[in-house]
């Protein structure tokens, strides 16, 4: 038999006879008659160059081992990259809850291997409710870019309007992705996106809105580790055009900074990494979405809810979906989006995360960044030929470094920290070019003090 007509053992389908039948059933007469949509260019025509296989797994898990053993990690190396996957502590108990069978195994809240997720994830979503001071808060999204998009989206179904409008710098690969999953149904209008904010940006706001905007978003705190000081005038602004105010918050703020409702946020969302779950090489993310009990709003959510309902038991209540039929999993391709189940394991760990902290905990960590992060700044804003751009403002966890040092690059100021074992700062240099030779540093409740004046050395002895 041809090799390409072979039959593989462990790829259904795989029998020639069954790929005639299917590709009958669609109409088409070849395989490559389903790819017709794509560009030959895109196309890739020869064979894959791939090494010989291996004899044996004992083999390959070698060979991949080997390869992981080239990764420097921030546990051998000081880091202060942040950008949106950040290194907080990881509590013991959170590996250990989400790696039992019942979660970890679980699909769906299904009933096999599945002892209890839909009360965890409930009670995931009251702590996140309680904290966020909402009354609905979504089972978590894939990640803290989709929740974005898709709290967008949810502002244009609601309100009729395609105009959104973006306040401050945000991570321009979060803005891509935004981009990519609004464009159907949005036009996002970047305002002031290198800017410090304040009364500037709300008179810019101002100027810019109008009867076409169906939100207005901003992020708190923003790409830069900025706290806008104008959040409440620009909620106003918003709802003064019959607008909706939506509010990008990463939760482990909230022990020290007013929940997005307390100043008039319509919708809230982020991403919950940060709450309990390790970098997982840039893997360990979900987001939420959480909005006040309006049936409006709530019935244009494509996530699951849980909430609780009698059983058929007298008196007893079970965990379950609430308004069930807005999904994608019970109505297909007539959802107003689609909505999977991969980041729920997630939801579980950062509902333990929640559990462990408490509201005194969230607070003292919260206090513990912001005194650090004042303390970085510090530090870097005395290393000659740095400055520290935006100073006076207010800054949780992240800030920006300029250098101004003539000829001077960012890439050869991090080559040189990565030679005396130090992750350096994002390089902003190219998507915020008004900016100059600039980066975005990140210190944590894991970043000591003795690491930032390390720092400040290594920066005084690179540009001496």
């Amino acid at each position: 038999m041809n090799r390409t007509q072979r039959v593989h053992p462990y790829i259904p389908n795989s029998a020639a006879a069954v790929r005639t039948e299917m590709l009958a059933a669609v109409r088409a007469e070849t395989v490559e008659d389903l790819y017709t949509e794509i560009p030959q260019a895109l196309r890739m025509t020869e064979s894959l160059d791939l090494p010989a296989p291996l004899p044996a797994e004992a083999d390959l898990a070698r060979h991949v081992h080997g390869l992981l053993n080239r990764n420097t990690t921030i546990r051998e190396y000081l880091s202060f990259l942040g950008a949106g996957c950040y290194d907080h502590f990881v509590p013991t108990v959170c590996d250990e809850i989400n790696g039992r069978a019942e979660f970890l195994t679980a699909y769906a809240g299904e009933t096999y291997e599945d002892h209890g997720k839909f009360q965890a994830l409930f009670e995931y979503t009251s702590m996140m409710g309680e904290m966020l001071e909402m009354d609905v808060v979504t089972v978590p999204t894939y990640d803290g870019f989709q929740a974005s998009a898709t709290a967008l989206r949810v502002a244009g179904r609601a309100t009729g309007r395609r105009r959104v409008l973006v306040l401050g710098p945000v991570d321009p690969d979060k803005m891509a992705k935004i981009r990519d999953y609004a464009r159907p149904a949005l036009d996002l209008e970047p305002l002031s996106p290198d800017g410090p904010g304040g009364s500037a940006l709300v008179d810019e706001l101002a100027t810019a809105m109008g009867a076409d905007v169906a939100a207005v978003y901003v992020e708190v705190p923003n790409h830069f580790g900025m706290v806008e000081s104008e959040l409440a005038a620009i909620g106003e602004i918003a709802h003064a055009h019959h607008a909706l105010f939506v509010v990008s918050c990463d939760p482990i703020s909230l022990g020290v900074l007013a929940p997005p409702a307390s100043y008039g946020a319509d919708i809230v969302c982020g991403d919950i990494q940060s709450l309990g779950i390790h970098l997982q090489f840039g893997g360990g993310h979900g987001g939420y979405l959480a909005l006040h009990d309006d049936p409006i709003l709530v019935m244009e959510l494509p996530s699951r809810l849980l909430g609780l309902a009698p059983t058929a038991v007298p008196g007893e209540l079970g965990f379950t979906d609430v308004a069930y039929e807005r999904t994608s999993l019970a109505v297909r391709e007539e959802a107003n989006e689609w909505v999977g189940t991969a980041a729920a394991l997630w939801g579980i760990t950062a509902g333990s995360y929640l559990a462990l902290m408490g509201p005194r905990g969230m607070a003292e960590l919260g206090e513990t960044i912001l005194a650090r992060t004042r303390y970085a700044m510090d530090v870097v804003s005395r290393v000659p030929g740095l400055t520290v751009p935006f100073v006076a403002g207010s800054h949780f966890r992240e800030f920006v470094v300029r250098i101004e040092r003539p000829g001077v690059t960012v890439a050869e100021l991090n080559a040189g920290l990565l030679a005396q074992g130090i992750f350096g700062g994002k390089d902003l240099s190219c998507d915020f070019s008004a900016l100059g030779q600039s980066a975005l540093y990140c210190v944590t409740e894991t970043t000591r003090m003795v690491d930032i004046d390390r720092l400040g050395e290594a920066l005084k002895d690179i540009l001496r």
